[in-house]
This record gives C-alpha cells, sequence and structure tokens, in this order.
C-alpha cells in the first residue's frame, strides 16, 4: 500500500484562513504561515494524515490568477516559510499536497507581461490560446486573446506549445525540489489538456515514486483520468452531490447509485462533504441531526475521505448571491476555536477510518437498503465493518445478514457489543438520524 491509500485528508484554502488581503499589491511580503503551522499538531490529534493546501502561489487576487509559479504569495509568505511548513507537516507523518493552476495564469505573469509588451516579437506569443495581433482584448491590449471561461483576467494556456507544456513540467520539479510536496491537485482537470496529464504522471512518478495526482473534475467519467497512465485520483462530485440530495430527500438509493457507478474506482476516488467552492454540508442539510451520519458516510464509504476546515466544528457557510466565495473561505484561528462534541465524533471516525483496514481496502458489499435506512460493509477477509444508517425522523429496526463468520461484533463507537444471531444475522437499531459503525472478526 502506498501511504495514500488510507490517507484522510485536510483541505485548507490559506488565503480565507488566514485573513489574507482580497488583493495582492505587490507590497511588503506578510508573514502568516505561523498561523498554518500551528493546525500540524491538532491535525495530527484530529487523526489526518494528509494535507491539500492551496492554491499557494503568488497571485492578484483568490489565488487562481498565478502570477508566479515559483514565489509564495506574499499574502502568505515566503518560500522559506512554506519549506518549513511542509517540514513540519513531515516531522508529524503528514503528507502534503499542493493545488496546482496549469489551465491559466494572471495577467502579470512574466510570459503574458512579454506579449504585453513586444506583440509579435514575444517569443512566449504561441504560450497562450488564440492569440491575434489584428484585434483588441477588452482589457485594452493590442492583441484578443483566449480567455478562461470570459474571464479576461485569466489568460489561457496552449497545451501544444511543447515549451510551455516543459515549462510547467520543470515547475513541479522545482516544487518538488524547493518544498518537498508529496502531490498535486489538479484545478479543473477535467479540461486540462489530457496527454499534459499523462505526461505529469510520468514525470512525476520519476520524481517520487509514491507522488499522488488527484484532479479536480466535476463532469465527465471519471475512469478517464483515473488509470494506470493519468491521475490517482479526482474528486468525486457525485457522490457529494448524491451524500446532501439522500439525507435531504429521504433516499439512499440515490447515494448507492452513485456508489456503485463507480465501484471499480470507488477506493481511489477523493470524497468531500463540503470544499472552497461549494456551500458548507451543514448549510446544505434540512435536517442538521443528518450531519453527524454524513460524516459516518464520509468515513466507511471507499475513497479517500477529506475534512474541510472548520468543517469539523460544524461550520455553516453559503455563498452570497450564487457568487461570492468569501463565506466558505472565512478566517479560522486554531488556537481561537474551540473543540465541540461534534469535533470530538468527528476524531473518533478518523481513529476508526485510521484503526481498521477494511475502510481502506476492504470490499464494499450492500446489505441492506431502503430509502430511509441503509446498511453496507468494508470487508476483508475475515472481517468486516458494517456502517448503519438511519435518516429518518423516526426509529429504525432491520436484521443484516453477516457478510463474514464472526465470533465478535461490537459498536466501534460506542464499544458495546452486539449479539450475532444462529442465523449469522445482527439486529440493527438505530435512533432518528443517526447511524452506528460495527466491527465484525
Amino acid at each position: 500500500m502506498a501511504w495514500y491509500d488510507s490517507a484522510i485528508f485536510y483541505h485548507m484554502y490559506p488565503l480565507g484562513m488566514v485573513g489574507a488581503e482580497k488583493v495582492n499589491d505587490g507590497g511588503k511580503v506578510k508573514r502568516r504561515f505561523d498561523q498554518l503551522t500551528a493546525f500540524i499538531p491538532y491535525l495530527k490529534v484530529l487523526g489526518c494524515d494528509a494535507i491539500y493546501i492551496g492554491p499557494l502561489f503568488e497571485s492578484g487576487s483568490h489565488g487562481y490568477d498565478t502570477t508566479d509559479y515559483k514565489t509564495v504569495d506574499r499574502r502568505l509568505g515566503t518560500n522559506d516559510d512554506f519549506r518549513k511548513f511542509v517540514d513540519t507537516a513531515h516531522n508529524y507523518g503528514i503528507h502534503v499536497i499542493v493545488d496546482t493552476v496549469f489551465n491559466h495564469t494572471g495577467r502579470d505573469f512574466f510570459a503574458f507581461k512579454d506579449i504585453r509588451e513586444k506583440g509579435p516579437d514575444s517569443q512566449y506569443k504561441d504560450w497562450y490560446k488564440g492569440i491575434n495581433f489584428g484585434g483588441r482584448s477588452p482589457r485594452g491590449d493590442n492583441f484578443s486573446y483566449s480567455a478562461w471561461r470570459g474571464a479576461w483576467e485569466l489568460p489561457e494556456l496552449n497545451f501544444n506549445n511543447e515549451h510551455m507544456r516543459k515549462y510547467l513540467i520543470e515547475v513541479v520539479q522545482y516544487w518538488v525540489d524547493t518544498f518537498d510536496i508529496d502531490g498535486l491537485r489538479l484545478d479543473c482537470a477535467d479540461v486540462l489538456d489530457i496527454n499534459f496529464q499523462k505526461s505529469l504522471r510520468y514525470f512525476t512518478t520519476q520524481m517520487k515514486p509514491d507522488f499522488w495526482l488527484m484532479g479536480e473534475v466535476i463532469h465527465g467519467e471519471y475512469p478517464r483520468w483515473v488509470n494506470a497512465e493519468t491521475l490517482h485520483s479526482v474528486t468525486n462530485y457525485e457522490l457529494h452531490k448524491s451524500i446532501y440530495s439522500g439525507f435531504n430527500s429521504h433516499n439512499f438509493f440515490e447515494i448507492a447509485h452513485n456508489l456503485n457507478r463507480n465501484m471499480n474506482i470507488a477506493r481511489d476516488l477523493y470524497l468531500f462533504l463540503e470544499n472552497h467552492d461549494v456551500d458548507r454540508i451543514a448549510s446544505k442539510l434540512e435536517n442538521k441531526d443528518n450531519l453527524k451520519p454524513c460524516y459516518m458516510a464520509l468515513f466507511t464509504m471507499p475513497g479517500k475521505p477529506s475534512i474541510y476546515y472548520g468543517g469539523e466544528f460544524g461550520l455553516e457557510g453559503k455563498k452570497k448571491d450564487g457568487c461570492d466565495d468569501s463565506p466558505l473561505r472565512p478566517s479560522i484561528n486554531i488556537d481561537e476555536m474551540k473543540p465541540n462534541s461534534f469535533t470530538s465524533f468527528v476524531a473518533k471516525l478518523a481513529e476508526i477510518h485510521g484503526k481498521n483496514s477494511e475502510l481502506h481496502m476492504g470490499q464494499y458489499k450492500e446489505l441492506y437498503l431502503q430509502c430511509k435506512q441503509w446498511a453496507y460493509a468494508r470487508v476483508d477477509t475475515n472481517s468486516a465493518v458494517i456502517t448503519a444508517l438511519n435518516n429518518a425522523e423516526e426509529p429504525a429496526v432491520f436484521y443484516v445478514t453477516l457478510p463474514v463468520k464472526g465470533n465478535v461484533a461490537f459498536d466501534l463507537i460506542t464499544e458495546e457489543e452486539i449479539e450475532i444471531e444462529q442465523d449469522d444475522r445482527i439486529m440493527i437499531n438505530l435512533e432518528p438520524n443517526s447511524g452506528k459503525i460495527i466491527k465484525i472478526k
């Protein structure tokens, strides 16, 4: 097994976490990495062993308009500050994955600035899509260009250019050599040149044999990206949507269907309930009592579970006017946050995930499925972990047949023993909007 086969991720959006200025004025470097480094001992206690952090590098505003791939954003700190962050994480046994923005750059990126200054004489004119010196851009340039999804502050890179592709590979090599990172999250991988992604897989494996590549994929068939030649993982937006929808509409069939649809690669997919682009799960759920069973599903279904910063405190947050992401990306000081009972519950789930190998590589088996109740197992040779969930506002009782021959059954959260009946069944008794995680061995 590689380190990522059993990993629990913690997702950091650093510019929001430290309360950075919305616009980078190019002024004095702000040394704020200590606020991020302070999370690392806490994450070890919480049970996380991987951090996905970013965007990190110099940009004009939200981090996805990169102006320098080799310099940490001055609103966060210096390159040395980030290296110390990674070293501290590694000392705690935590791997670090960096958000990577390769579909486009900001307008102040050196190659685009060169085109603005030199026009047709720029050696970088073919680094971008749609460069046409016979037109003008809405930004007043003496040329037009292809803008990322119509956002003129994001000129779109041209992956047909060999020199540009080589430069990006060199950037990744620089990150590995300088910061000792352990992997990349590729922004908008569903529209990033697929052959370039295959090149990344080849070259990063040479850089670090256990280097992990995860792509942001919202639409499409996941096996196109998750395979031996391309990426190790992608964001499981299908399951993300079906989780909150299935709980809200009392329809566990929706969750089970989407899980089964990608079962061949399910263990590789990146699972999340919330992130920096979508409303918080605590704000999406119509019945907040379903928050705990949602997290139980997150930590026990096939896949790589991820906690978005603050989620373990039950933070809420919804986009303003449907487009302002700032409520999803709040400033948070870990020294001022007070762990609550939900934080302890999430930590317990992380502990269960860490100690039970069935939840890493175990085979998934559906045991019981109704609209409001669902039970499934993760099965190893001689043991299994059963998760039973109830999204109804009333108690539920049902039986499941054990997926393995067991002598002992006990609740992994309460540690109470559960009777195994003579026909190799156990009775599941669930309170409203609740769940149980049961070990069979």
